[in-house]
């Protein structure tokens, strides 16, 4: 049997699988985690689509695809081969096995890189000229430009690269993740004095592999009077190639990227001996040499050399990825912010003050928390006033203590100055600080050891548990009491991603919510167990019980005709627990409306289970990263925000709170942000019965909440409303039409 043949015949089997499989995932009534990603993946790559965006934002969008991507095949195939390479049994929420679903997976993972380059290829790179940039090859460049080529690689690369050979001499060598590697055939030219081994069917080819040093800048740019060239540094190396191979001949060289699995759990007992620091340096170390999930290739590669990459690292041909355009996306962010463009990146809205505040910038954050509440909706809102709280109490000689739990924080961090200082300072400083935050941990680990060695109180998370919680405790002696003034959040205590990202934080000084920001401080710090919590909701302690426990009480209102409605904005919804309490409250009759960003495996508008289910997802300008839970409870709203999604790992392996909104300026301010969220009609897509989604069609004029936010009053909100108070359940805010 010839390959095309062989190669047909397994088409066709793969194909049979695939339908069958289809059947299966169409008849659950859970949405697969993974299949999911990729849909929300297909939504970030629309925006690539958008032709009303300028041609760099468009390339940003190309870029984060490609990194979504990256920690789709590091952490979730990761996982997935975790499954199967030690044969353990896995039943995906679509109902697949693990060997089928991957099969599935893969297909649709395939059909997604397919889609993206043929956009790069066809609708965004013809674009580039207009823009004044090029994205050269070396037979664009002129004379003067080829030799300057030339120094460089001479100059700067050779002395980089190191070809490693694979043969019965030298071990297959250990390559780097997401990094550019030549795969180098050879064989020996003819020379009577030299005995040449024999390899595979008495050929005498060899493989080397060359990998691209990671600290040399992807592109290698020339400024033109009228354009900027990117000549990509991997032609540089291919046409230099036959330097680094002296008196033998190349008969190929395929250029590709491999991912590897990145998905660890740190193993922790209390009594360990061994320092969990340390642990966790060991565990980043074996990401980097974990077992290979991907390999993406570019066309006209050797078959051989593909064949014998399969072979060492146990792939198949459907974990191969052959790329068409420039292999790696992300580099696009290089030409994103090279300087002469700055201009034609889309102007970023600068800060408003928080709704009752007078200025972006609070003189003295003390005094202003006095006079009540602030919510901060980022980034809308500057991240400045929790800044203020944390830089003004480390110098105030009145503020006795400062409590804080750190997930991921910036390069640079104004959070860790400080804290640093407020140690310094003589305060009592106590940092809850997460190393396992995943990708953040070598970063983690060095500001921890800085706070700690500046004399801060610092717990490497609590074992078999990941700190997701955000919050912050300031204690201050007022001369006749000392008191408390808190900041609770959905988001990370990061300046950076507060400007990207879309959260919610309160500013407050309720002794109820800083009583308990202590017992938990108390909790997580010490050996101690609250009887309660008032105001705040934890996991893994309860948080699951109390939040099933309030759709349920929405399902009885339902039952007795009383006003009813649940309206929850997160990252993902994957737990099966929850999912089923919302599908019977569904059949209950409580209209339900869901805005998830990612990841959502319950399945809205199925007949008999979830026809009173709508699920939108919001992905434009600013990531949707606010976690925000409304039950009407009878038309006495109870409102949440905090650090939760609704998953299983959020629930089970993490401490997570959610925190109560009691003031009423406060809640109706979040209120607002849900009806607003069901509102937009430039950002949003509808979820449909079978997981796909449709963009909503502006049936009107337009309602962006990444432009509305930045203009909310306080008349806006004052009537903000999500359902009727009486009679029958009605969401106020109705979804518009969406595209067919």
């Amino acid at each position: 049997m010839n390959n095309i043949t062989r190669q047909g015949d397994e088409q066709k089997r793969l194909e049979k699988v695939i339908i069958k499989s289809q059947d299966i995932i169409e008849k659950s009534n859970y949405i697969s985690r993974d299949l999911s990603w990729l849909k929300f993946d297909e939504r970030v790559l629309d925006q690539a689509r958008d032709e009303k965006r300028s041609l760099f934002d468009r390339l940003k969008f190309l870029a984060i695809t490609a990194s979504n991507m990256d920690e789709f095949f590091t952490i979730r195939v990761g996982s997935l081969y975790s499954y199967i390479d030690y044969g353990k049994e896995r039943t995906d929420y679509s109902g697949l096995r693990e060997t089928a679903f991957k099969k599935t997976l893969m297909a649709a993972a395939r059909d997604f890189s397919r889609e993206k380059h043929r956009l790069f290829r066809e609708e965004i790179l013809p674009l580039f000229p207009e823009n004044g940039l090029i994205l050269a090859n070396l037979d664009d460049l002129t004379n003067e430009e080829s030799e300057e080529v030339t120094d460089y690689f001479n100059r700067t690369i050779y002395p980089m690269l190191t070809p490693m050979v694979f043969d019965h001499t030298h071990t297959f060598p250990s390559l780097l993740a997401k990094t550019l590697i030549f795969g180098v055939v050879t064989k020996v030219v003819e020379d009577p004095l030299y005995v040449k081994p024999k390899h595979e069917n008495g050929k005498d080819k060899k493989i080397s592999f060359v990998q691209i040093p990671q600290n040399l800048a992807r592109f290698y740019i020339f400024e033109r009077e009228e354009e900027v060239v990117f000549l990509p540094i991997e032609e540089i190396i291919r046409h230099n190639i036959k330097k680094l191979y002296r008196n033998v001949e190349i008969v190929a060289c395929s250029l590709f990227r491999i991912t590897r699995n990145g998905d660890f759990d740190v193993v922790e007992h209390e009594d360990a001996e061994t320092d969990f620091v340390d642990e966790i340096k060991k565990k980043i170390k074996d990401r980097r040499l974990g077992r290979v999930t991907r390999i993406e290739i570019e066309p006209n590669y050797s078959e051989w050399l593909l064949d014998e990459m399969l072979k060492r690292w146990n792939l198949q041909k459907d974990d191969v990825f052959v790329k068409e355009n420039i292999l790696d996306f992300t580099s696009f962010f290089q030409i994103i912010k090279h300087p002469d463009f700055k201009t034609k990146i889309s102007a970023t809205h600068q800060p408003v003050p928080p709704i009752g505040l007078p200025s972006v910038k609070i003189e003295n954050i003390f005094e202003a928390m006095k006079q009540g509440d602030i919510l901060l909706h980022h980034p809308y809102n500057n991240f400045e006033p929790v800044l203020q709280l944390l830089e003004q109490a480390a110098e105030d000689p009145q503020v006795l203590a400062i409590k804080i739990t750190l997930y991921r924080i910036s390069k640079n961090s104004r959070i860790a100055e400080a804290l640093l200082r407020a140690a310094e300072n003589g305060k009592h400083v106590s940092v809850l600080f997460e190393v396992k935050a995943r990708f953040d941990e070598e970063n983690n680990i060095r500001e921890a050891q800085r706070l700690q060695k500046a004399g801060c109180f610092v717990i490497y998370g609590i074992p078999g548990l990941k700190t997701h919680t955000k919050l912050l405790q300031v204690i201050r002696n007022e001369g006749d009491k000392v008191v408390g003034y808190a900041h609770l959040s959905s988001g990370n205590y990061n300046e950076d991603t507060a400007k990207l990202y879309t959260d919610i934080g309160l500013l407050t000084m309720n002794e109820v919510i800083t009583h308990d920001i202590a017992e938990f401080f108390n909790v997580i710090t010490g050996h101690s167990i609250p009887s309660n919590y008032e105001n705040l909701i934890t996991a893994p302690r309860d948080m699951r019980n109390r939040v099933v426990a309030m759709i349920q009480k929405e399902a009885e209102n339902a039952k007795a005709g009383l006003p009813c409605g649940i309206c929850v904005k997160i990252n993902s919804l994957q737990d099966k627990i929850t999912i089923d309490e919302l599908y019977k409250a569904a059949q209950a009759g409580v209209p339900i409306r869901l805005i998830v960003r990612g990841v959502c495996c319950l399945r809205p508008k199925r007949q008999g289970l979830s026809e009173n289910i709508t699920v939108r997802s919001i992905i434009g300008d600013f990531l949707e990263h606010t976690r925000i839970y409304y039950f009407h409870n009878g038309g006495d709203p109870k409102v949440y925000g905090g650090s939760a999604d609704i998953m299983v790992r959020s629930f089970d392996r993490r401490i997570e709170s959610l925190f109560e909104l009691v003031n009423p300026k406060v809640k109706q301010e979040v209120i607002n942000i849900l009806a607003w969220n069901l509102k937009d009609n430039v950002n949003a897509y509808e979820m449909q019965e079978d997981g796909s989604y449709q963009k909503f069609k502006c049936v009107e004029k337009p309602f962006n909440i990444h432009e509305k936010f930045f203009d909310v009053t306080l008349e806006d909100i004052k009537d903000a409303k999500l359902f009727e108070t009486s009679g029958t359940p009605e969401v106020v805010d109705k979804p518009e039409e969406v595209l067919g």
